[in-house]
Parts: structure tokens; C-alpha cells; sequence
């Protein structure tokens, strides 16, 4: 046993997990726990809003695979840094939540305490895998494990845990820090696998959907894919699973041309929204299904005819083996259809203007291992299936959750956690400025994120929506922005301004030589973008 303050006690717990940096904005209820990251000579990236140490932690876990760390003070300050854990949640990203409470002697008593909310605790909960209090020193390397395991075992997900004021200055008896082994994962059924390879030898033109439950089996995916000769498709999450860059990597865009004659369908590690909800508009008549999923919760949500509940991994590899132990009969120019199918797509997209122009240099320009955010903008949704990705975790979005104003600061995140990896931020106008006075901590700690602001004035979708749907009643759409590279350089970030496609690429490489932050003000005529949405939201043929 070892005499250690709650928030010592916490940062052993976070070390023996192989935590090294925190995002986090100080405050008196969580003075005891930063002294104590200072103490311990953590890396604190502190940021100018709590909604950013959230997103940066949840970047920092996407693009790496790791656990991603924040700290804020209770009440506000989690409720602002809400969102970024309610997106961690929805694209199942292990990001822990360290935060304080009122001191001891308040708890539950309702008197009003600085920053007290009514059951902070249960709050969490509805928007978080786990969370819990640590009410005393000693208590905290079980917990801190319990966080570690749930975030990271089964469907990830992120975590929270609370300490009261004054036990993160409190010293006591506490043991060593503890790590704890992931739960293990359902094993395979192997009749489900027999069924599954029986579906896959009767069929003659299966296609596979991967999410970012499958990131980890990208190679037993590719094996699949390549003895059955079927397209592999991402929504937003799984993309580069299957690089783009081999024949099979099908986007969305190039997928949908195969959708008709598709007579099985394999989702491994998704939720399936791209087939099975809004945004295809229907399903090839006898379609038949697989799901891989290790959350046996998701197969009740879309019911298949084969679930096999298990790591995609594992699974994946056992499919493999059945089906080339089954055999499989390859259909005659399969390999054709699908190339076809690729080129016709990459053909129609670039309609999709100014947006195309832009995208196809940005990936001219950046090497195959780049990590790009995208944001709800004109050209985030382009990017969706415009932009062409070569590795998982380097096309990051907010998921489902489609959260405005989450591009830029998940991609400083992002950026701390792969330093010498080239990061770019794509935002619009109106997102950029949910999180603009995150420049300062771009400058204050050197992350050299490279930020593309496409500037229309508006909030484009938005102002479209009214302009098509209610008869061209605009209201609060239209923006009066500030001059974006002015502002830059007034935080000390360098910045260029962009008026047309062939100036882009001069731009775009001086700001990735250039190392530090930089901004990029690409201005874009209001109303002058082509609506990304067909390729989204295509309609029946």
C-alpha cells in the first residue's frame, strides 16, 4: 500500500494503461487531479472550450486505436464536453471522461453546490458504455481498470468517472494500480459459420459492408472479399478497410451501381445504415444476409438470416476457412462488373462541383497514410465518397451523430496522438466557428494541423433545404463571417486564401511544408455548390 491523493491515485491508474497525454481545461473541483498529471509528467493539452478537450481525445482514439483521456469540471464542463462523448458512443471509440463532483459533505443533498447537477452520474450514463464514482483514494485503481475494461471490451465505447472535490486532495491507503484483462469476446458458433458459408456458395453476387466494428480484420476481410470476388463497402466508419486503391475498395458512390443484381448481403462490424435505413431507398428482391457482430444487441436491430455474435476478426477467419473449404464458383466477370462499376461512379461524381475540383487535388497532394476529418459542410459530404481512402483511421468523421463543429478539434486530437502523419481538417464556414478559438491551443502546443475553411457565407445544406423544401424561405442560414486569414494570423497561425481550384495546390503544399499550424480560406460563392447529395441519398432506379 502506498499513501497517494485521489487524483494520484487516478494518474497511477491512467500510466499502468499506458495513458501519456490528457486533453483537459482546469477548474477548482479537478485542481488536485491536474497537479497531480503535472506531478506524474503527463503531456496536458489544454484547450479553450471543454466541448474540444472532448473531440481532441475522441480524434487522439480514432486515428490511433488507443484509449483517448480528457478531464473537465463537473456540471457545465461535462455537459459541454456531452457531445463529444455522445459521438465517441456512436462510433464505438474507448474515450475516457475524468471529472470531479461536489465535495463530499453535498453529495446528493441538493444545495446548490458550484456546478452541481441533479445525478450527474446517471446523466452519463445515458451517453456513455460505463460510468462511475470514486469516492475515496483507495478505490480508484479498481475502478480506474473496470473504465479501461468496459471502454475496451466488446463493442468499445467510451467511459466516465467522478471523484468529489476534495478527494482528489485527499491522501489514503491505496494499492497498486491494477490492469484488467479485456472480457473475452463470443467465440464463433460454428454451425452459424457453416450457414453463413452456405449462403456465400449459393450465391452469385455477394458485396460485404464493413464498419468500424471490423477495423482489426482488414486482412481476413480482404481474404474473403478476394476468394469470393465481392465488393467491400464503408459508409464513413470503416473506410480504408479495403483500400480504395484495390479493386475491391468499393465507396458508396460505386457500390450502389452493384446494388441491383446484389443477391447477399455480409455486414461485418456495422450497423448497416447505408443499406438498411435512409439511405439507399430499397433492397434487391431475395436479398439474403450475414452479420458479424460482437454487440448481440445489434442483431435484434436489424435481424438477418445468418448472425454469427463474435469478433470480426475471429469470425471473418472462420468464414474464410468454411467457405474455401466449401468451395466457391466465381461469377464470370465479376471482377469486370465491379471495375466497371468503379469508373462509371468516379466518371458521374465529378459533376459534383466546385467540391470534385477541390477533393481530387487534396488527395493528389496528400501521401496514402494522411488523416483527413471531414465536417458538415458541402464538402465534407462530397468527401464522403469523392475522396478516395487508402488505411482505416485516416478518414474520421462524428458518425451518425453528425455533429457540427466536430471536424477541427478532433483533428488536433488527432493530430497529437500521429505527430509526423500529415492531419487536415475539412470544415465549412459554419462549423469552423463552434470551435475557432481552438487556434490558440493549435499555437500554444505546436499541432500542425493544416485546416481547410470552405466559406459560402452560410450554412449551405441548410439554407438549400429551405430554399427546395419551404418555398425559399431562408431563415438564420445566411452568415456574416469574419476574414478567416486575418484571423488566423491574429492568433499567430499562418494562413492563405484560396479563390478558385488552380491555386489550391500551391496552397496546400506550403501548408503541409510549412509544419505548423495553418489555415487555408478556400472562398466559394454562395449557392455555386452542386448539392452532394445523390450519391448519398441515390435515388431507385
Amino acid at each position: 500500500m502506498t499513501t497517494l491523493t485521489g487524483g494520484e491515485a487516478i494518474v497511477s491508474g491512467l500510466v499502468a494503461h499506458g495513458v501519456d497525454t490528457v486533453f483537459g481545461l482546469p477548474g477548482a473541483q479537478v485542481y488536485g487531479l491536474f497537479d497531480a498529471f503535472h506531478q506524474a509528467q503527463l503531456k496536458v493539452i489544454g484547450a479553450r472550450h471543454e466541448q474540444a478537450c472532448g473531440y481532441m481525445a475522441f480524434g487522439y482514439a480514432r486515428s490511433s486505436g488507443r484509449p483517448g483521456v480528457f478531464s473537465v469540471v463537473p456540471g457545465p464542463g461535462v455537459l459541454n464536453a456531452s457531445a463529444a462523448l455522445l459521438t465517441a458512443f456512436g462510433c464505438n471509440e474507448p474515450v475516457l471522461c475524468v471529472t470531479g463532483q461536489v465535495p463530499t459533505q453535498f453529495l446528493g443533498k441538493g444545495r446548490g453546490h458550484l456546478h452541481e447537477m441533479p445525478d450527474q452520474l446517471a446523466t452519463l450514463r445515458t451517453y456513455v458504455k460505463w460510468a462511475d464514482r470514486i469516492e475515496y483514494p483507495g478505490n480508484a485503481p479498481t475502478t480506474v481498470a473496470r473504465a479501461f475494461q468496459e471502454m475496451t471490451s466488446g463493442r468499445r465505447g467510451p467511459a466516465s468517472v467522478e471523484m468529489p472535490w476534495d478527494v482528489f486532495t485527499q491522501r489514503g491507503d491505496t494499492a497498486a494500480a491494477q490492469v484488467l484483462e479485456p472480457l473475452p469476446a463470443p467465440q464463433p458458433d460454428p454451425d452459424m459459420i457453416k450457414q453463413a458459408a452456405a449462403l456465400i456458395k449459393s450465391s452469385k453476387a455477394p458485396m460485404i459492408f464493413v464498419g468500424s466494428g471490423a477495423i482489426e480484420a482488414r486482412e481476413e476481410i480482404l481474404e474473403l472479399a478476394e476468394m469470393i470476388d465481392a465488393p467491400v463497402v464503408a459508409f464513413r466508419s470503416g473506410r480504408g478497410i479495403v483500400s480504395n486503391a484495390h479493386e475491391l475498395g468499393l465507396t458508396m458512390a460505386a457500390a450502389y451501381k452493384l446494388w441491383a443484381k446484389t443477391d447477399l448481403m455480409i455486414g461485418i462490424g456495422t450497423r448497416l445504415e447505408l443499406p438498411t435505413m435512409s439511405r439507399w431507398p430499397y433492397q434487391p428482391d431475395g436479398l439474403k444476409s450475414i452479420r458479424i457482430d460482437i454487440d448481440p444487441v445489434e442483431m435484434r436491430r436489424y435481424p438477418s438470416n445468418t448472425a454469427i455474435v463474435a469478433d470480426a476478426k475471429a469470425a471473418t477467419a472462420d468464414l474464410a476457412a468454411a467457405v474455401r473449404k466449401a468451395g466457391y464458383s466465381k461469377t464470370a466477370g465479376r471482377r469486370a462488373a465491379i471495375r466497371e462499376a468503379t469508373a462509371t461512379a468516379l466518371a458521374e461524381i465529378q459533376r459534383i462541383q466546385p467540391q470534385m475540383a477541390y477533393l481530387n487535388i487534396l488527395r493528389e497532394v496528400l501521401p496514402a497514410n494522411a488523416i483527413v476529418t471531414d465536417e458538415l459542410s458541402q464538402f465534407g459530404f462530397a468527401s464522403w465518397y469523392g475522396f478516395p481512402i487508402y488505411q482505416p483511421r485516416t478518414f474520421i468523421t462524428s458518425g451518425y451523430q453528425g455533429t457540427l463543429g466536430s471536424g477541427f478539434p478532433t483533428a488536433l486530437g488527432a493530430k497529437v496522438a500521429n505527430p509526423d502523419t500529415p492531419v487536415v481538417a475539412i470544415t465549412g464556414d459554419g462549423g469552423f466557428m463552434f470551435g475557432v478559438q481552438e487556434l490558440a491551443t493549435a499555437v500554444q502546443f505546436n499541432i500542425g494541423v493544416v485546416t481547410l475553411v470552405f466559406n459560402n457565407n452560410a450554412y449551405g445544406n441548410v439554407r438549400r433545404d429551405q430554399r427546395e423544401r419551404f418555398e425559399g424561405r431562408v431563415v438564420a442560414s445566411d452568415l456574416v463571417n469574419p476574414d478567416f486569414v486575418k484571423l488566423a494570423e491574429s492568433f499567430g497561425v499562418a494562413a492563405a486564401r484560396v479563390t478558385a481550384p488552380d491555386q489550391f495546390k500551391a496552397a496546400m503544399e506550403k501548408a503541409l511544408a510549412h509544419g505548423g499550424p495553418y489555415l487555408i480560406s478556400v472562398e466559394v460563392t454562395r449557392d455555386s455548390e452542386v448539392s452532394p447529395w445523390a450519391f448519398i441519398h441515390p435515388p431507385k432506379p
